[in-house]
């Protein structure tokens, strides 16, 4: 090899599809079916990486208690999730893996974090299933809340923080004993459609729970600013000591920021500034 030429990284010896279909349309029903018809090593779905049943790496969407932790999940936006599946794939490269996503977009987002190439081939629910299969996937997604994950339920038991509904096993025969078996689980938090959370949003809970404390007289300003996947927060008052230390109130108003914005928002933060401008004693 000479200088000039390129060693290839194992990534880069990753072939993507990816198999695309709205939520609740039956993608994880089918999902090893479709891994076995195209030859797929590794399927990631919901921030697992799954072959035939079993869970080989990652942490599932479906077990955060928070939605948008769930989804961050999903998108393996976490930097400890996003470089523990990388590694994984590094190792087994060459592979063919399979991308689960509900849109060409997410596939792509899921592809680009992980470090590999967009997706050579898309393969839709609507290329495998009939409008009437949808359909019912949809409505008992609906009524009752399921869904499924394509791994074994002694698997998902270790990995899941919902409740676990029950388990399938596909129609056909197959050597591996995990191969071809789902699991039905209920996420503790159900949503349909589409999802952004504004800034000011944000800074309006920053505000809230900042006024609740007794000792805070005005709100000046609430600034939040999004750095790095983390929120940067800094937040102007007024206050009224009433005997209490200036220090321990500032650690209180912190404390309480960061419990509610991460709860409500499930986003990480990576600093709460309290700014006191004014101190009143009367």
């Amino acid at each position: 090899m000479t200088g000039k030429e390129k060693s290839s990284t194992p990534l880069e010896n990753v072939q993507v599809i990816a198999f695309i279909g709205a939520a609740g349309t039956g993608k994880s029903r089918r999902a090893q079916l479709i891994a076995r018809k195209n030859k797929v090593d590794y399927v990631i779905d919901d921030g697992l990486v799954v072959s035939r049943g079993r869970i080989m790496i990652g942490r599932s969407a479906k077990s955060e208690k928070n939605l948008i932790r769930a989804i961050r999940r999903a998108l393996f936006q976490f930097p400890d999730h996003r470089m523990q599946v990388i590694k994984f794939l590094e190792k087994h490269s060459p592979c063919q893996i399979m991308i689960i996503a509900t849109s060409e977009s997410m596939a792509n987002k899921i592809a680009r974090n992980l470090k590999l190439s967009e997706p050579d081939r898309f393969i839709f629910i609507t290329d495998v299933a009939t409008s009437e299969e949808i359909s019912i996937a949809v409505r008992e997604r609906h009524q009752n809340g399921h869904h499924v994950i394509p791994v074994s339920h002694a698997q998902i038991r270790k990995n899941f923080g919902g409740k676990l509904v029950g388990h399938l096993k596909e129609l056909w025969k197959s050597r591996e004993k995990h191969d071809g078996e789902r699991t039905v689980v209920r996420p503790p938090f159900s949503f349909y459609g589409n999802l952004r959370i504004d800034i000011m949003a944000i800074s309006q809970i920053v505000e809230h729970v900042t006024k609740i404390t007794t000792q805070v007289v005005k709100v000046n300003e609430a600034k939040v600013r999004s750095d790095d996947e983390k929120l940067d927060i800094t937040i102007n008052i007024s206050i009224r000591p009433d005997g209490r230390n200036i220090v321990e109130i500032s650690r209180l108003i912190q404390k309480r920021i960061v419990s509610a914005v991460s709860y409500f928002t499930g986003m990480d933060i990576k600093t709460v500034n309290v700014k006191i401008e004014e101190v009143l004693f009367q």
